[in-house]
């Protein structure tokens, strides 16, 4: 069998790739976090510039209404002072009036005179009445609109209290949000997390304790060699065996993880950093494609859903170990199987 056939395993385990991992694991999640921030930023920039706006528009309402309104104050105060004068008038008119009709009374000889005098100042008494009444009307008016003013500068201030009012709920509704969103997201890594143990535990009973199937940090690794010919992405006939037992046991993971947590299996192919010789593939690009393509058709053909499986080429830019030795090209040369987000 071509497991038994395999070459010597590796002398001992390289934690450091599987730290390496898991660092990127969590950066990744944190980047992710962090996307999720800046969108909602980014919608709240959105709304509280709509708010801005409509901030200045109303402050903008709010002074051409001030200066309406001390327009208005100042033709009030004129037309005050031309009241005042008028009936300063008016009182002098009545004056002279009473003073020629005590004349009339009292001179005989000039009553005709003073009683024409009489009554030309009482027709400018009453001119003086009726422009005395135009203004208290004019004033009248003023007053009306100088109230309509407050009562529309009155609405404009409870608007912009309202508006303050919901940007504060908004603010508040954004992060609280943004906490429900932290904790959900917490609570599905560490569902995810806890399919991941159970999923490679059942993988490592099916494999068994091989020196050429391991498991670093968050992947399953197996060796090149258990799948595929040298150069070549067909699958080995015991490759098709091993992956039996895989395609199982994603069908029973998928029965088990909840259905609203997005999950995939990725499954990666990696080579050595040698060039590759041969007609088939043009680069170790597209040899560690194909291969990590060829595992992913045949999961599928054993009934695992094709929305849960991604296949991604590496070719020879992850190597585990960067000697330049055969021993480190064969350490290079596999393909990992890892439970992740989508």
């Amino acid at each position: 069998m071509a497991l038994a056939r395999s070459r010597r395993s590796d002398s001992g385990m390289n934690y450091w790739p599987g730290f390496v991992d898991a660092l990127s694991t969590l950066i990744l999640g944190i980047i992710f976090l962090l996307t999720v921030f800046v969108v909602v930023q980014f919608y709240l920039q959105q709304e509280v510039a709509g708010k801005d706006t409509a901030l200045s528009r109303l402050t903008a309402q709010i002074a051409q209404l001030t200066e309406l309104l001390s327009l208005e104050k100042s033709g009030k105060a004129d037309s005050e002072d031309q009241l005042a004068q008028l009936r300063a008038s008016l009182a002098s008119a009545e004056g002279d009036r009473d003073r020629y009709k005590g004349l009339f009374e009292g001179a005989g000889a000039g009553a005709a005179a003073a009683q024409g005098k009489a009554s030309e100042l009482a027709g400018q008494l009453e001119g003086e009445k009726k422009l005395s009444a135009r203004a208290l009307a004019q004033v009248e008016v003023l007053n009306q609109q100088i109230a309509a003013l407050r009562r529309q500068l009155a609405a404009l201030e409870q608007a912009l209290d309202a508006t303050e009012q919901k940007d504060k709920e908004s603010q508040a509704r954004i992060a609280d949000l943004g906490q429900r969103l932290n904790l959900a997201l917490a609570q599905r890594v560490q569902e995810l997390s806890r399919y991941r143990s159970d999923f490679f535990g059942k993988l490592r009973e099916i494999l068994g304790n091989r020196p050429d199937v391991r498991i670093v940090g968050d992947r399953f690794v197996l060796q090149s060699e258990l799948f595929f010919d040298t150069g070549k992405a067909d699958l080995l006939p015991d490759a098709r065996t091993e992956l039996d037992n895989v395609a199982t046991a994603l069908v029973e993971l998928e029965k088990t993880i909840p259905t609203e947590i997005a999950w995939v299996l990725r499954v990666d192919g990696h080579t050595d950093v040698r060039p590759i010789s041969g007609p088939n593939f043009k680069s170790n690009w597209d040899l560690s494609a194909a291969r990590s393509i060829s595992v992913v058709q045949y999961l599928i053909g054993k009934g695992v859903s094709p929305q849960r499986l991604v296949a991604a080429g590496f070719g020879e830019f992850q190597p585990l170990d960067t000697a330049k030795t055969d021993d480190a090209y064969k350490r290079n040369r596999r393909i990992e199987f890892k439970l992740t987000e989508r």
